[in-house]
């Protein structure tokens, strides 16, 4: 069973790397991949992790990026995690993502939920600052019941609190791993919704669409395999798996991408099998 959309304490999964390998060699889990929101700095226990429990590893990452003021999630794989220019884009990434953190801060102040979000990128300690934090904080603080409820009520797009993204357009994103020797995919698309982008993406580089996901319908599923198959894209797949608890957690386990689709992966990334 393969799974190419994973997340650790790297970002804003619950699980650090060793955590998250025995619980994936728990489900039944033999090659996964690790795709962080910008970051990579998990790779080294990664490897070490999946090494000692004789699971395959494809190392990853979750580059955000702003597009018509929308984020716009595009996944890497196989790409150099010590390339000099992939570590100078990610530290602007972070820095981008605490201008924001605090611009949404203001916000929360100015509609009466305030939080202090100073100590949480203090606390972050150059870990990726993420909207789940925030939401984390505002629970703490008992404006909302829960995270998912102040995504709903604040944070989510098009909320009182949402701050568009700055920075790197997907195309930019798709050039980054490109550049860093991985091979790129376009995450859930059936959330994003933004259909006409993904030619513009495959012209400039993008390999593979995100079919297998727990948020897509099977007839998501169906809609973006024909267009990858169109387009003659590769295919990926996980479970976008954040630890238990999370939005995600009923497809660890069962989300799962096809073998023969991540044989042509490899292929496509002039890469072996795992």
């Amino acid at each position: 069973m393969i799974d190419l959309h994973l997340h650790t304490t790297a970002s804003d999964g619950v699980h650090d790397p060793a955590a998250l390998v025995a619980r994936a060699r728990a489900v039944g889990l033999t090659i996964i991949g690790v795709a962080d929101h910008d970051t990579m700095s998990a790779v080294p226990d990664l490897e070490r992790e999946t090494r000692a429990a004789g699971i395959g590893f494809v190392p990853g990452i979750e580059i955000t990026a702003a597009w018509q003021g929308r984020d716009i999630h595009v996944l890497g794989y196989f790409l150099d995690h010590r390339s000099p220019m992939l570590m100078a884009f990610l530290s602007s990434q972070r820095d981008d993502r605490v201008r924001r953190a605090r611009l949404v801060a203001e916000r929360l102040a100015a509609l009466g939920v305030p939080i202090d979000v100073e100590p949480i990128i203090a606390g972050s300690m150059g870990r990726p600052v993420s909207r789940p934090d925030i939401a984390r904080a505002l629970v703490d603080a008992g404006h909302t019941l829960s995270v998912q409820d102040a995504f709903d009520r604040f944070l989510g797009e098009d909320k009182p609190a949402f701050v568009p993204r700055s920075g790197v357009s997907p195309a930019g994103a798709v050039r980054t791993i490109l550049d860093a020797g991985g091979i790129a995919s376009l995450a859930h698309p059936g959330i994003t919704r933004q259909d006409p982008l993904i030619p513009e993406l495959a012209a400039a580089g993008l390999g593979a669409l995100e079919v297998y996901h727990p948020d897509h319908t099977a007839a998501d599923a169906a809609r973006y395999l024909a267009m990858a198959r169109q387009l003659q894209l590769g295919v990926t797949g996980g479970s976008d798996y954040h630890g238990e608890g999370s939005h995600h957690a009923s497809g660890f386990g069962t989300v799962e991408l096809p073998a023969s689709d991540f044989a042509e992966l490899c292929r496509r990334a002039g890469r072996s099998v795992a």
